[in-house]
């Protein structure tokens, strides 16, 4: 069986090449080449913002292909340019409408698709990946849509779905700061969950959209459980008022000077929860989260990048200063 994995060099990329490769098949990945595939793939170098990026795969047939890019253009091009059986195409929930709901299923409202080749900017990223999953299904191939949660585990660079069980082994004081609303509702995949089921849905050429993530949980849960993976002396949740985080410049959901995995507008309550019970009666499977948390805690105790989410240490200490100060006032 030959798989071509439209990029393979980032988080999910490798993940579904690793697992590729150890099921048995012929894996070439098609990429930049800033990173290494890994051994066992073959690299075809290219630029995929250009009109012929694809030239080098000229004449080959494929029994399956799997894309994870963001940019209609990429997607548009490569159905035109490829030849396969079956497409699958790693979506987002972001191509839904709303998020005021739990748990919603695949024949939710989508946003509408956006007409253009690339995204201006990251507010465009929803509507570009719906026009993304409309290319591949103009394909005369079979397709997977893969509308996938929050991905964690061991490559997780955003630091999202590591960020609380780190904090945990690494405490800044007693306490451990947490959001407001511990039972906001969360959700979380292991990356090597994920990727065994594109592959797999690449070898039985599932075909039709399917959510993807874990089961549902609570923020308070997610921190508990990582603090179950660090064990004794691990600091217990502080919640802070939305007031003081607001006020103390601290950000929700992901990235710098953050406390990530909630978000206080109620219309987004629900962002993080998917209906995956077709996915599974299709094969996906999934590991306890305590498990995933404490894969992704032996990568961040190794990891070389810098930590995109969260709060330094230095902004743990100062918030919890103001914290104090706003409960002594």
């Amino acid at each position: 069986m030959r798989l071509l994995v439209l990029g393979g060099t980032a988080f999910l990329g490798r993940a579904v090449v690793r697992n590729a490769l150890a099921t048995g098949w012929e894996v070439t990945c098609l990429a930049r080449g800033s990173a290494p595939v890994p051994d066992g793939a073959r690299l075809v170098t290219a630029d995929r913002d250009t009109d012929d990026a694809l030239a080098p795969l000229a004449g080959e047939d494929w029994d399956a292909v799997v894309d994870v890019a963001r940019q209609p253009g990429h997607v548009r091009r490569a159905v035109r340019d490829v030849r396969t059986r079956h497409w699958v195409f790693v979506s987002t929930a972001n191509v839904y409408a709303r998020f005021d709901r739990p748990e919603q299923g695949e024949s939710a409202p989508l946003l509408d698709p956006l007409d253009a080749d690339e995204m201006a900017d990251m507010s465009e990223y929803g509507p570009a990946k719906v026009a993304c999953e409309q290319a591949v299904r103009s394909s005369e191939a079979t397709s997977t849509i893969v509308r996938c949660g929050l991905i964690g585990g061991p490559g997780d660079a955003s630091g999202r779905s590591g960020y609380y069980v780190w904090r945990a082994a690494h405490p800044t004081g007693p306490d451990l700061l947490a959001p407001p609303d511990l039972d906001f509702p969360c959700a979380l995949i292991d990356v090597d969950d994920l990727a065994a089921w594109i592959v797999h849905a690449a070898g039985e050429r599932v075909d039709g959209a399917f959510n993807a993530t874990g089961p549902t949980t609570t923020l308070g849960e997610l921190i508990e459980t990582g603090r179950r993976v660090v064990g004794a002396g691990a600091p217990t949740p502080r919640p802070v008022p939305a007031e003081v985080l607001e006020r103390e410049g601290v950000a929700q959901w992901m990235g710098p000077t953050s406390l990530p995995l909630w978000i206080s507008d109620p219309d987004w309550r629900w962002f993080a929860t998917l209906d995956t019970s077709a996915a599974r009666s299709n094969g996906l499977s999934t590991r306890p989260l305590e498990e995933t948390l404490r894969r992704t805690l032996d990568y961040e105790e190794t990891r070389t990048e810098p930590r995109g989410t969260g709060l330094t240490d230095e902004e743990e200490v100062a918030l919890r200063a103001a914290l104090d100060g706003t409960v002594g006032g």
